[in-house]
């Protein structure tokens, strides 16, 4: 592995194990204010970063609060995440997916307004076990043929799929329906989100799959590029048309559909508190750096600028039309987030 690959692990590593410390401290002390965030399990690691790093850097008193200041990040999937945002139980929403028509809806039925920033991009990733030395590469239309529902019960071994793969029971691993992975994959690869076979094993944790999937030579299942990362030894990831999942692809736009922008979503109402703002003020200053020790792909400068007049200005809504889109390149989100601009 890598050098910068072996610094991220112990990167990564050293959040999860930061999470279970804070987790079993309990809650905060008195006196202290909390930001509170959950959602995604595809943006977690960036987020726990960001919260790490805003901790240790003393951002708080920096940004001027005369309190001390935490950070809890939960990991409830995407849809689970809206579901409490749009009930104004958290403050700050991870997304691995825009936000949906439904969720717009639910967010402006208790007048819920929200500012969206881009964070990063993914490239979502197709893995088998390291110990499956059958298989490197697939197809779109392969992967469609074992996950679209209609193959339930149906679409039950590898040989089935490809006449010159094993003939061997095809075990599946995937995201939860509460996932926007979940979304975003089933989206791009059978035409419709959460459109999908559910006789597979399901998880909105990611760590779960990892390890259901490294220990089971027959096992396909789809991850966020940085769990994969992180787990290479363990994992092995397949190009897809032809293309491997790698920061270079996501960037020139070859690894297509399975790229795509991961959000944060920000209530207005929270970011009237001095903590919030100064967590995000701090997020979007640092995450470029943060995402790419993550295992994500940093946006381009102007992103990051685009997003911090978006948040200053407090312009809410989306640039989005309430679906999962598929296949956007980084080129085209700076263009909508640029149109956004010039409406100011």
């Amino acid at each position: 592995m890598k050098a910068h690959s072996l610094y991220a692990l112990g990167f990564f590593t050293a959040l999860v194990l930061s999470a279970c410390e804070r987790a079993q401290k309990g809650a905060p002390s008195e006196g202290r204010k909390i930001v509170r965030v959950d959602g995604s399990s595809t943006v977690y690691p960036v987020t726990e970063a960001v919260a790490e790093e805003f901790k240790k850097a003393g951002a708080a008193a920096k940004a001027g609060l005369a309190y001390p200041v935490e950070v809890t990040v939960g990991i409830s999937g995407t849809g689970g995440g809206f579901k409490k945002f749009c009930r104004g139980e958290i403050d700050v929403q991870d997304a691995s997916r825009p936000i949906l028509a439904k969720e717009m809806e639910d967010c402006r039925a208790v007048g819920v307004a929200y500012v969206e920033l881009p964070v990063a991009f993914d490239a979502l990733t197709v893995v088998v076990s390291a110990s499956n030395a059958a298989l490197s590469e697939i197809t779109i239309g392969e992967l469609k043929q074992i996950w679209a529902p209609e193959a339930q019960g149906k679409v039950l071994k590898w040989k089935q799929v490809r006449d010159a793969w094993p003939d061997a029971p095809l075990k599946l691993y995937g995201a939860g329906a509460d996932s926007g992975t979940f979304d975003y994959f089933t989206e791009a690869v059978t035409g419709k989100a959460k459109s999908s076979r559910s006789d597979f094993t399901a998880s909105e944790d990611d760590n779960v799959l990892v390890q259901g999937i490294a220990n089971d030579r027959n096992a396909l299942g789809f991850l966020p590029y940085a769990y994969y990362e992180h787990n290479q030894s363990k994992l092995k990831a397949l190009k897809v048309n032809g293309v491997a999942p790698s920061p270079e692809s996501v960037e020139n736009g070859r690894y297509a559909p399975l790229s795509r922008p991961i959000f944060l979503y920000v209530s207005v109402a929270a970011a009237a508190k001095p903590e919030v703002k100064a967590f995000i003020d701090f997020y979007l200053a640092n995450v470029a750096k943060l995402a790419r020790q993550i295992g994500y792909v940093a946006l381009p400068e102007r992103a990051y600028s685009l997003a911090a007049s978006h948040f200053a200005s407090l312009r809410s809504g989306t640039v989005f039309g309430g679906v999962p889109e598929v296949g956007l390149k980084i080129e085209e989100l700076l263009k909508r987030e640029a149109r956004l601009e010039a409406k100011k």
